[in-house]
This record gives C-alpha cells, structure tokens and sequence, in this order.
C-alpha cells in the first residue's frame, strides 16, 4: 500500500494526477517483479515516480522480508527461528547454518551483477544520452533485468535496439542469471573456484536440474522460434536481427517482460510457445515467477519412472522423496487452476478481448513476466482488478496460498477402506 500512496502523489505523475486502481496495478506489478503497464512508464511517471517504481521491483525480485531481515541485523536485532526458516528455504534447500552468510551473499550478488550490468549499459548508452540520463537508464535497466521485473524507460521497450549486439548480450546475462536463483549461482561459484584450485566440488541435484533445463529451454525454443517465425514475423530482419530477436523473444518470457519486437506480428505457434514459457517461469530461490524449472524437472522426472516401470523418481543418479513429487503436482495443478479461473473472470469484465489476448495476458500476470499484447491499458477496473490478484497470487506462489488457508493438522486419526476409481 506504501507503493500506491506513493504514485497517487501530485509529484509522480506528470499530469499531477493517477487513478486509484492504475496506481494500485502499478505499485502490484512493481513489488511482484511483472511489468504489466496500465500507464507508459517513460512518459506518464516523473522521475520521482519512476524511482518509487524501482524501488519497488528492488524490494519484490530479492523479497521485502529479506530487506526487513537485512536492516534488523545491521541494526543489531534479533531474527525469529521461524523468519529465519522462511527465508532460508525460499533461498536455499539446504538451510545454511550462517544465516548472517546467506542474507549477506544474497545482497552481494544482486549488487555487483546490477553494479556489472550498469556500467556496462552505462558504457553503451553514453554514446546515444548526456551522462546524467545514460546512468538513470542503465542503472534502472539492469535492476529490472536482474530482478526479472520488465519495466523499461523506453516506451517500445527495446524494439530500438533488436541489432545491438551490447545491449542484448548485457540483458541477457542480467535476465538468465537473475532467473537462476541464488542457490545455483553460490554453487557455480564455488565450482569455478574449485577449477581454478584443482579442486573437486559437489554441485546439488537441485543445481544441475536448474542449469540443465534452463540450457535446454533456452536453445530449444531459440531454434523453434527461429524456425516458425523466419518467414513471418521475421521475414524482413537481416540474419543479424533474425538471430538476436529469437533468442531475446525466448528469454524474456521466463519472466524477464522486455522485448524486442511487436508481439502482435507473431504466429499463433510463436504466441503459444511464448505462454509456454512464461508458465515454466524462471528457478527456485530466483527473482523470476512461473511455476519453476525445478517444478517441471520433478514431473519430467516422475514420467519418465513410469516409462521405464521404475517405482522411484531418479534423476542425475539421486533418488526424489515422494513429498517432492506430491509438491510438484500441487504446484502445477493449483497454478492450472488459477489461470483458468482468471483467464474466465477476464473474459467476462472484457468481451471485446480475444480468447489469444487474454490467456497471454493472465499467463503473464501469473508467471509475472510483463509481456502483453497490448490490451493492458485498456482494461476495465474490474479487468485490472482480476489482473493484480493474479500478479498477487503469481508472485506469492499458490503452494503459500494453498498453506496460509489450510489446516495445520488434520482432526482425528483413522482411514477409510480403499477403493480404486478408473483413470484416464
């Protein structure tokens, strides 16, 4: 609410006033990292507002409760067992002893990769801006790549710069490695340290699922985007553009929200992997949103034991514990559920949306990745409204949801006689 307060002062706006609920969708889709706009941000936000906004998907991409912990501990104060347990499994599957070590780690990676990507947008950006406004640009720019928020200062986002082989290289990174959680980044580290040492280093299953999976949605969708698209939407690109807007399409959809082209002007097959994309989301423990690359690993995992007529779910030569596999179910059946019950709540408050427009923009409120297909502005309230529950729910993840209103124990125990149904 402190956000909304905010951007609903005269100084934030340039015309000196914003509506309840466009302030409202702002603050949501700024604290949970989306980037779905209702109002341009380059144009209709001074640059007080703009700075409320990135102060905003700072807070939402490392998490508001670890920036409360960092400030009590610099303060001297005590951190409750059970805060402390929240915020280590959100980080770490493993739950380091140092907790002091964790929450420090977290803020030095997100510093020096964003303090990296600044300077190296800032190097850029110079040639084109005066220093002042080339150092705003690249220091909100790199925050909200690393932060998987989407929100630029561009109003065609960066369909400016689709051939720029510096800025997409820089974006790149900042997006994947936001994406990747701290957990994966900690282990690459020490893994390149232990190269350097001649030293053998252990990486978690958790790690390599991650790392594996995001190589493989990465290149994967890069060559079938390349592909379906190279004579449609592509079609009047050079070779060079061709090759950086697919991979930019790819990467931005795992919750990132930036683009490089107009998305109207892509196929339906182009559209549907896109909403594939952001539904899979970014990892654990990351900046990004969708229902995670660990999430999809687990049910890979799992049909692939029922292929080969295995009772366990192994992968990379582990074996999974049962309340994984449970957990990965949950999460993908509840996320189903929610998306379809706002994709029919949003085609009711908005009957002149097209079926194709409003799953992709619900499959983007969920996933909190900021892509659209333009009909975000023209939203109704309750069309907006819809859309912040889900960026909510999205951000908050449906599992947390699905705990905050369920018992804490069961009441009784006894179990009835068994008895099979038919399935499929």
């Amino acid at each position: 609410m402190g956000g909304t307060f905010l951007l609903l002062l005269p100084f934030s706006t340039k015309s000196g006033h914003i509506s309840l609920v466009d302030a409202l969708f702002t603050a949501t889709s700024g604290v949970c990292v989306t980037g779905l706009i209702v109002q341009d941000t380059a144009t209709y936000f001074t640059p007080f507002g703009q700075t409320v906004i990135l102060i905003l998907f700072q807070l939402g991409g490392l998490g508001i409760m670890t920036f409360s912990t960092l400030i009590l501990l610099v303060a001297g104060k005590r951190i409750s067992i059970k805060d402390r347990i929240i915020i280590q499994q959100g980080f770490h599957h493993g739950a380091p002893k140092d907790f002091k070590s964790l929450i420090k780690n977290i803020f030095l990676y997100a510093l020096t990769l964003e303090a990296a990507g600044t300077l190296s947008l800032f190097l850029r950006w110079q040639k084109d801006f005066p220093w002042q406004k080339a150092l705003s640009y690249s220091v909100f720019h790199s925050i909200s790549a690393l932060c998987n928020a989407g929100f630029s200062l561009f109003s065609r986002s960066f369909i400016s710069y689709r051939s720029d082989t510096w800025i997409n290289i820089t974006l790149f990174l900042l997006i994947i490695l936001g994406g990747l959680g701290f957990l994966a980044l900690q282990e690459m580290k020490e893994a390149f340290s232990g190269v350097l040492r001649r030293r053998k280093t252990r990486i978690s299953l958790h790690t390599k699922l991650v790392l594996t999976l995001t190589s493989f949605l990465v290149v994967f969708s890069f060559v079938l985007f390349l592909a379906i698209e190279w004579n449609h939407s592509l079609k009047m690109f050079t070779l060079k553009e061709k090759i950086f807007s697919s991979i930019f399409q790819v990467v931005t959809p795992r919750t990132a929200g930036f683009n490089t082209m107009d998305l109207n002007s892509l196929s339906f097959s182009a559209v549907l992997l896109l909403i594939m994309l952001m539904f899979i989301g970014a990892s654990s423990g990351s900046t990004g949103g969708g229902v995670k690359t660990s999430t999809i690993g687990v049910i890979l995992g799992f049909l692939k034991s029922k292929i080969t007529a295995r009772d366990s779910v192994n992968l990379f030569r582990r074996t999974l514990p049962l309340e994984s596999v449970m957990k990965a179910f949950t999460v993908i059946t509840l996320a189903i559920c929610v998306i379809f019950f706002s994709s029919f709540i949003l085609l009711l408050t908005q009957p002149v949306a097209s079926m194709k427009e409003a799953l992709f923009e619900v499959f983007s409120a969920f996933s909190t990745v900021g892509l659209s297909l333009g009909i975000t502005p023209k939203l109704s309230s309750l069309g907006k409204i819809v859309i912040i529950l889900t960026m909510y729910i999205g951000r908050i993840g449906p599992l947390t949801l699905l705990y905050a209103f369920s018992r804490q124990k069961a009441y009784g125990r006894f179990e009835y006689v068994e008895e099979t149904v038919m399935i499929g």
